[in-house]
């Protein structure tokens, strides 16, 4: 699962032990959503 940083805006891949981002050390995360396309039907 992929965090991304509020403060930076970078991707980290692996969170383990930590609950800072490895660039900035912000402690703020947020959960990155997947890009899955969804399919919406107009009648």
């Amino acid at each position: 699962m992929s965090y991304i940083c509020t403060k930076c805006g970078r991707e980290t891949k692996n969170i383990e032990d930590f609950v800072r981002c490895p660039y900035c050390g912000s402690k703020i995360l947020i959960k990155g959503r997947p890009n899955i396309p969804r399919e919406i039907t107009t009648d």
